[in-house]
C-alpha cells in the first residue's frame, strides 16, 4: 500500500491524486438471469438496504455525470481524461443496476416508487447554481467510495451473498475507489478563485445537508421495502438499526471517514487504497477496456 497523499489547503489547485492513477473503464455485466429474493445471505435487512441503495442509482449517477460535466471546461489534460472515463464508469453502473433493480422487481419489490422520488428530489436541483450541484455530487461520492473501502476492506458484508450479486458489487465498488478523486478535483478546477474558507464551508455544509437526506431517504425506502417483505413496526426499525450500526454496521465503520471530510485540506486520496482495487483486479481481467 502506497504512503497516504496529503493536502494543504482549500486553496491548493493541483490534485494530490497519485500521477501514476489510471481509471479504467469494465465493461462487466450480471444479474441478467435470475437471484434469490433475499440474496444477502438470506437476511431480509442487507437485502432491503442494498435494494434500496441500488434503487437510486440510475437516476443519482446521471445526476453526478452531468454535475461534473457542466464544470470541465479548462480542465487539464489529466483532469479531462479522468472525467471522460468517470462518465463511462457511471454509465456502466448505471446500466447494471437498472438489470439489478428489475430482478428486485420480480421478486415483487416496489423499486420504482423509489426512483420516482429520487427523480422528484432531483427536479427541484434544476434551477440551484450549478456549483452547488457539483457540491452535493462530491459529498455523494465521498459515500459510495467510504462504502466501497469498506465493502472490500471487509468481505464479511458479501461473504455469504448471492456470488454474481456480490460479484456486480464489488465491482461497483472497484471503481468507485478509482475515481473518487474526480469530482472533487472538478470541485478544485471549478473553484479556483474561491477563497479556502468559502470552499470548505460551502462543501462542509453540504455535506451535511446530504447526509441528513441520504439518511432520512435511505431509511424511509429500507422501511418500505422491509414492510413489503413482511417486516413492519419497531421489529423493522430496530433490525435495520442492529445493521447498520452493529453487525456488520456498515454506517459505524465509515464514520470516521465522514469525519475527515471536514478538515480543512481534505482530499479523498488523503487515504490511498488502491491495495483493494488491486485485491479484486483479476477477476476482471477479461472485461478490461482502457478508456480513450
Amino acid at each position: 500500500m502506497n504512503a497516504p497523499v496529503t493536502i494543504d489547503t482549500d486553496n491548493r489547485t493541483s490534485a494530490p491524486t497519485p500521477e501514476d492513477l489510471t481509471l479504467t473503464v469494465r465493461d462487466e455485466r450480471f444479474n441478467r438471469d435470475t437471484m434469490p429474493r433475499r440474496w444477502w445471505a438470506g437476511d431480509a435487512f442487507g437485502t432491503a438496504w442494498h435494494n434500496a441503495l441500488s434503487a437510486t442509482f440510475p437516476r443519482g449517477e446521471a445526476f453526478f455525470i452531468e454535475a461534473v460535466k457542466a464544470h470541465r471546461d479548462g480542465a487539464d489534460p489529466k483532469l479531462a481524461e479522468e472525467i471522460r472515463a468517470f462518465v463511462k464508469q457511471e454509465i456502466n453502473h448505471t446500466r447494471e443496476h437498472i438489470a439489478f433493480n428489475r430482478l428486485a422487481e420480480d421478486h415483487g419489490y416496489d423499486i420504482k416508487a423509489i426512483d420516482k422520488r429520487v427523480g422528484e428530489m432531483l427536479a427541484l436541483t434544476k434551477d440551484r447554481p450549478v456549483i452547488v450541484n457539483l457540491a452535493a455530487t462530491m459529498a455523494l461520492e465521498h459515500y459510495t467510495a467510504m462504502m466501497a473501502q469498506e465493502f472490500l476492506a471487509n468481505p464479511q458484508h458479501f461473504k455469504d451473498a448471492d456470488p454474481e450479486v456480490r460479484a456486480m458489487w464489488e465491482w461497483h465498488s472497484v471503481e468507485e475507489i478509482e475515481h473518487k478523486g474526480v469530482a472533487f478535483d472538478t470541485w478544485n478546477h471549478a473553484t479556483r478563485d474561491w477563497t479556502p474558507f468559502r470552499r470548505w464551508k460551502l462543501r462542509s455544509l453540504m455535506m451535511l445537508i446530504v447526509s441528513f437526506n441520504f439518511f432520512r431517504n435511505r431509511w424511509t425506502d429500507t422501511l418500505e421495502l422491509l414492510a413489503q417483505d413482511g417486516i413492519t413496526g419497531w421489529k423493522a426499525k430496530w433490525g435495520l438499526f442492529k445493521y447498520l450500526t452493529v453487525k456488520p454496521g456498515v454506517v459505524r465503520r465509515i464514520f470516521p471517514a465522514w469525519l475527515s471530510y471536514f478538515k480543512p485540506g481534505f482530499h479523498p486520496w488523503d487515504h490511498d487504497d488502491r491495495h483493494l482495487i488491486g485485491k479484486y483486479e483479476g477477476e476482471f481481467e477479461a472485461a478490461l477496456m482502457p478508456a480513450e
